[in-house]
């Protein structure tokens, strides 16, 4: 593991003590998961960034594909 320093408020340092005598764990451990919860989450949203730019790119060629997709996409799979 790499060791790193971070600052603090004094509140958020008195919290992170008060929950890792909670949850008996230690508080670089809670900091850990905390971290890897905002990265997931970060992750999260550049897929939905992703799929959002994604949307009226693509040209199906049939105008009636927002009211009838099942059938649009029936006809493309079965085709």
């Amino acid at each position: 593991m790499i060791r790193t320093q971070i600052s603090m408020t004094e509140e958020q340092a008195a919290a992170l003590r008060r929950l890792s005598t909670v949850r008996h764990r230690s508080q670089a451990a809670l900091l850990r998961e905390a971290l890897d919860e905002l990265l997931e989450a970060d992750g999260r949203l550049e897929r939905v960034e992703r799929a959002r730019r994604a949307i009226g790119a693509f040209h199906s060629g049939a105008a009636n594909t927002s009211e009838d997709h099942d059938t649009v996409l029936d006809d493309a799979f079965l085709s």
